[in-house]
């Protein structure tokens, strides 16, 4: 999923305090898995930033609203009454629902209320982990399922780095090095030989290096 994170009230603040009319808009899905940008969310900031203006004197008022998903124009038809009453958008989405939003309302101001972090998963309790880092061409099945893109710190196709010290990396310590957890993987599913071919460099075509990425399903397309 993808993982984001609060940014803190005053930051909030001084980039709505422009406006009279305020709408704080949630998204249902990856940031209310992550505790960032669901009702709950909405309901404390939307609170907080009342307060905060209050104390210093801005005429703000705040209307809450949360919707299934803000990057899909099905469920920001939803939204569209409390965008067009509001004079601008605070979006608790990613960055793809504050983009989607601003695509759909031209004429509306729409700002992020969050920091979109990476795509990862939950560790436990309060902790989430990158795993992913969208490069565009996968090869997890080469690595037993666990991305030297993402979980090596020197990104290396070929690895170990030989910097390793007891299965720990020698960027971050803390870590486990991406490199032991790979062969452990791979010696438990019976596919070590993997590890005797020499990969070539990584083609990076397909990641960001090139702008902007879109996928097109023509199966799909009406």
């Amino acid at each position: 999923m993808i993982v984001a994170q609060r940014k803190n009230i005053p930051d909030l603040l001084a980039i709505v305090k422009i406006h009279k009319k305020l709408l704080v808009l949630g998204c249902g899905t990856c940031v209310t898995v992550c505790l960032a940008g669901g009702q709950r969310e909405v309901s404390i900031i939307a609170s907080a930033l009342r307060m905060s203006a209050k104390l210093k004197g801005l005429p703000l008022e705040v209307e809450e609203l949360t919707i299934e998903r803000q990057c899909d124009n099905v469920f920001l038809e939803q939204a569209a009454d409390a965008i067009n009453r509001n004079d601008a958008v605070l979006s608790l989405g990613c960055g793809a629902g504050v983009q989607a939003i601003a695509e759909r309302y031209t004429n509306k101001p729409v700002y992020a209320g969050l920091d979109t972090a990476f795509i990862g998963i939950l560790e436990e309790r309060g902790i989430w982990t990158e795993k992913c880092a969208a490069c565009g061409a996968c090869v997890l099945h080469e690595y037993g399922g666990i991305c030297p893109v993402t979980r090596c710190a020197k990104h290396m196709l070929n690895g170990p780095c030989s910097g390793s010290r007891e299965d720990r990396c020698e960027v971050n310590p803390e870590r486990q090095c991406a490199w032991q957890l790979i062969y452990k993987r791979l010696k438990d599913i019976g596919q070590l030989d993997r590890l005797k071919k020499i990969k070539p460099p990584k083609n990076w075509n397909r990641s960001q290096s090139g702008g902007y990425r879109t996928i097109i399903r023509e199966d799909h397309r009406v």
